[in-house]
């Protein structure tokens, strides 16, 4: 066990695939001769030379569209979008080839392709680079998705969807590439859709994936101080969810209190509120709250984003309102 950092886990979940697997390529804008807008493909060109790490046009519906060619014809492209925000100009190539191919094709065509990049706020950006789209793509059938939240299950989660015969969506944050986090040296790989209870508790479930993960963990430790007992699950996956960890957290805390940063409207937050209601509806000691963003677009001010986007404060709150202590 070493601790290194989000961009690093990363890149060596990356490395160690392109070793393993000639077909595993790594294509976008900036990957190659400046070693990834963040960094994380640093090095990569130097070892695996132009034909397997390809420095792409500022074109995202061209070299998605390239990328869904080749991964249909034995290729394994991993995609890099510099931003989430800019896969909109991409979404034909996703929702249309990648997604659909398997089943348009009766089989006869996998399309085994890894779409990753940051999502979501990663400071003052305004509106049109820092909206989160895990919703989004988790609406679409033929897609997974995976929303990391540490460095661990960064480079076990990724690995095992370079490996996945399925398109993936593969979101990370901005604001996590510098995190560090304990990752062993030896291999190894995480199952897609296996939720982890991150922290153990009796009095609440608190479910979340990706970077709001570390505000309910500081949550947490700021109830315990007044005898709250909260239990964190990280769903890691929204596409496919694990359902039955939830519902059975749910059943021994008898509350639950969703974070989420994205709109409330047809969130993943949500659909979560529906299952649990469906399957874990007597087990329930108070309505069920969710912690998302305002809807609205977000602003560039750092008040008014502190303002929209979920927080310690707000899910504290909303713990104590499902206890009747606020």
């Amino acid at each position: 066990m070493r601790e290194i950092q989000f961009r690093e886990a990363l890149r060596e979940a990356m490395n160690e695939e392109m070793r393993r697997d000639p077909s595993v390529h790594l294509m976008g804008e900036e990957v190659g001769e400046y070693n990834g807008a963040y960094k994380v493909s640093q090095g990569m060109l130097d070892e695996f030379g132009p034909d397997r790490v390809l420095d792409t046009p500022i074109s995202e519906l061209g070299f998605s569209g390239i990328a869904v060619g080749a991964a249909a014809n034995g290729i394994r492209p991993i995609v890099e979008f510099m931003t989430f925000n800019f896969s909109l100009v991409a979404i034909d190539q996703i929702i249309n080839s990648a997604a659909k191919m398997m089943s348009m094709s009766g089989g006869q065509f996998n399309v085994p392709i890894v779409f990753r990049g940051p999502t979501g706020n990663a400071g003052m950006l305004s509106s049109q680079h820092s909206q989160n789209f895990e919703n989004w793509f988790a609406n679409t059938p033929g897609l997974k998705v995976v929303v990391p939240s540490n460095p661990y299950d960064a480079k076990g989660l990724l690995k095992t969807s370079i490996r996945d015969n399925d398109p993936v969506i593969f979101m990370e944050s901005e604001l996590m590439y510098g995190d560090k986090g304990q990752v062993p040296l030896e291999e190894y790989l995480i199952p897609i859709g296996v939720a982890d209870i991150k922290r153990p508790g009796t009095d609440v479930t608190i479910v979340t994936f990706g970077k709001i993960l570390k505000v309910a963990i500081a949550a947490a430790s700021e109830l315990e101080k007044d005898g709250i007992s909260a239990e964190i699950i990280d769903l890691r996956s929204v596409r496919p969810i694990d359902y039955a960890t939830v519902v059975e957290s749910v059943k021994k805390t008898n509350r639950l209190v969703i974070v989420e940063e994205a709109w409330p409207l047809s969130s993943i937050a949500t659909e979560i509120t529906y299952h649990v209601q469906r399957h874990a509806f007597d087990y329930l000691d108070a309505p069920i709250h969710r912690v998302n963003s305002f809807d609205a677009p977000l602003p560039y001010a750092p008040t008014l984003i502190e303002a929209i986007l979920p927080n310690v404060a707000k899910t504290i709150k909303a713990v104590k309102a499902v206890l009747y202590r606020d």
